[in-house]
């Protein structure tokens, strides 16, 4: 018998008889089966959220390249070209600016007027895919239309086919630039980001370039096929640029990259990642400590026969080895009980809270009901865990990326391993002489 059949076949004689004489090793692979279950689902649902925002801004405020200070008048032409090059998805040019709303209530309200040409959704598909209109349509084919906000449209009180007063502020000189004009509601949208959906609205470009100052230039919102490779992209835009002969007025055109545009947004989104990797890792920190407590134990009970096994030719290592199987079976079944329950749960979410919140309610109706045979009335409302009436989201969104997924059940399957690894460290202050001499 070589020396690792006969590792194992010890090993799983000592798995065998532990888990019969203790519960530590079921405690063991549970607690590793909960670390694991928990930080998938909590990282799936945040990551769900995160994506959720960070598409949002890209597909519909920044794109994933911005290129800024554009010669008025060439903004169509230029986006034309840029969308043929290698790695671009989409160009859409569009002006920004800021202006006061008055509806039927005639409170005025703040807002963001982006002008896109009547054909945006068509040139840009990601924008279109982000954008769910809720009432009418995205029809920016007459200068007078306007597209709003959901939530915007309900605080200025008006619906498809109101007219709305629109008066542009220039930012730059803090005074209104012109008189107030009419135009009429076409569609409502509703993006799911609420910064997007009571502050944003869509109007003609042509009509944004006639509210809009002298001193501001179109902007192009580039999309890439792949949003990573933005660095690349942006050197063969510069080089395109270059060889078109094509500069901004009053000075050389600006490309962002949609990192630099939202860099404290998104780092502030990473670090709270990181924050929640950490807290949720603690888990598995307690889970090894539990792990290398009954290893020493089992050690220490174990000691006539590390040293007989000595006696008989083994090695340190082998012997060692014998007790790290049994980390090692732990980590491998906990992590794979939690993996698969966590996937289960991440991948049909909308679901599992169906029916916990149905569990949830269950109870709360029946404690009603005997309270109220006891004469005791208690109005308890519905248990929701996201309530659409306090959160702005119509159902739970959870994302499962594999390579994060993978290092969860890495985490777990080596804070047993190491666990027990240390745990078996004094397996080599064994002395076979010593360990048997009154046997």
């Amino acid at each position: 018998m070589n020396v690792a059949r006969w590792i194992g076949f010890v090993a799983a004689r000592y798995i065998s008889r532990g888990r019969r004489s203790s519960p530590s090793p079921v405690l063991s692979i549970l607690g590793i089966a909960t670390g694991v279950l928990a930080l998938t689902v909590i990282i799936s649902v945040m990551n769900g959220f995160q994506l959720g925002f960070i598409e949002s801004i890209l597909e519909i405020s920044s794109g994933h390249l911005r290129l800024e200070r554009v010669l008025p008048g060439t903004e169509m032409e230029l986006g034309g070209k840029i969308s043929e090059l290698p790695g671009v998805l989409s160009v859409l040019p569009f002006r920004e600016l800021n202006v006061l709303l008055r509806g039927r209530f005639q409170n005025p309200r703040g807002a963001l007027i982006r002008g896109v040409p009547a054909d945006a959704l068509q040139r840009d598909p990601g924008l279109a895919g982000r954008l769910e209109m809720e009432d009418g349509y995205f029809d920016l084919s007459r200068p007078e239309n306007i597209v709003l906000g959901a939530e915007l449209a309900r605080h200025l009180g008006v619906r498809v086919g109101n007219e709305v007063s629109l008066l542009s502020i220039s930012s730059a000189l803090g005074a209104a630039n012109g008189a107030d004009r009419s135009y009429t509601v076409s569609g409502i949208f509703r993006s799911g980001f609420f910064e997007y959906d009571i502050g944003w609205g869509f109007i003609g470009i042509e009509t944004a370039a006639q509210l809009s100052p002298e001193s501001a230039f179109p902007v192009l919102g580039i999309k890439l096929t792949n949003r990573w490779h933005d660095q690349r992209a942006m050197a063969e835009i510069n080089r395109a640029l270059d060889l078109w002969g094509i500069t901004a007025e009053g000075g050389g055109h600006t490309l962002l990259s949609w990192r630099e545009y939202n860099r404290a947004f998104f780092g502030a989104l990473r670090t709270e990642k990181i924050m929640m990797f950490i807290l949720l890792g603690l888990i598995f920190i307690v889970v090894g400590l539990n792990i290398f407590q009954a290893q020493r134990r089992t050690v220490l009970e174990r000691r006539e026969e590390i040293g007989l096994l000595r006696a008989l030719g083994a090695s340190d290592t082998a012997v060692r080895l014998v007790f790290v199987w049994d980390g090692f079976i732990i980590g491998l079944a906990g992590g794979g009980i939690g993996l698969g329950l966590g996937l289960l749960i991440a991948l049909n979410i909308q679901p599992f809270f169906t029916f916990l919140e149905g569990v949830v309610n269950f109870f709360i109706f029946l404690l009603n009901d005997i309270l109220a045979f006891l004469g005791v009335y208690v109005s308890a409302g519905e248990f929701a865990v996201f309530s659409p009436q306090i959160f702005y989201i119509k159902e739970i969104p959870s994302r499962v990326i594999p390579h994060e997924v993978a290092l969860i059940f890495l985490f777990g399957f080596l804070s047993a391993v190491l666990a027990a690894w240390f745990a078996s460290g004094k397996v080599s202050n064994t002395r076979p002489a010593e360990v048997l001499r009154y046997e």
